[in-house]
């Protein structure tokens, strides 16, 4: 079988699963790598690398052609992993589920992960690296920006921008229009009918900031 991408991932966890079985779902995609500091050294298993995530250079410079994705939830973990390898965007590689409704015309940036049942509507744009967890709704001219994480069954209704790094609950809903600043915790199930500033945790329905969020780009 021919293979279009050779993939690194680097995570392990609960999340990874998931993104680990989009990849095997992709007839041409293979997973040459699981990286995760858990491991000691890099060894090999059933055809598939592991070892800690220092291996990434060594296992790219044997091949230069594979590709990236971070299997990581966390937001603030995931961008000091990839400010840390250096590497070009066009290096990551952008998954998006068989059962995921995609607008022809919205944008999806590098390295992010779209997984099942999610709908992404006409003329939204996210950025690089985000992700856009199962059941999620993107709705028409959303902008969501580097790092953002929408849980499951997060609605963002039309016109809705979402800054970078901010995480959205599952099950929240944001009306359209809102603006939602950077490095954010929109609360599981919460209603947001107001903007939110950087750097708070919004929590509710109708959503109310209840705090400073302790958390940097």
């Amino acid at each position: 079988m021919f293979v279009d991408h050779e993939i690194i991932v680097i995570g392990e966890g609960g999340h990874s699963k998931v993104i680990r079985e989009i990849i095997q779902s992709q007839q041409n995609y293979r997973i040459h790598a699981i990286l995760d500091d858990k491991y000691a050294e890099l060894y090999e298993h059933e055809g598939i690398y592991k070892g800690p995530s220092t291996s990434f250079h060594t296992l790219l410079a044997r091949n230069k052609q594979l590709k990236c994705v971070i299997a990581i939830g966390n937001n603030e973990i995931r961008k000091s992993i990839i400010d840390r390898l250096g590497l070009t965007s066009e290096q990551f590689i952008t998954l998006v589920h068989e059962t995921a409704v995609v607008s022809a015309t919205a944008i999806i940036g590098q390295g992010t992960v779209v997984m099942a049942n999610t709908v992404i509507h006409a003329d939204a744009h996210i950025g690089d690296h985000a992700i856009i967890n199962t059941g999620a709704i993107v709705e028409h001219d959303c902008n969501l920006a580097n790092y953002v994480h929408l849980a499951p069954r997060a609605t963002l209704t039309g016109g809705v921008v979402i800054k970078e790094g901010t995480f959205v609950g599952a099950g929240a809903t944001i009306i359209p229009g809102i603006a939602i600043g950077e490095w954010t915790l929109v609360g599981a199930g919460a209603t947001v009918i107001h903007d939110v500033p950087a750097y708070r945790t919004a929590v509710g329905t109708p959503a109310r900031i209840i705090d400073k969020a302790n958390r940097s780009s």
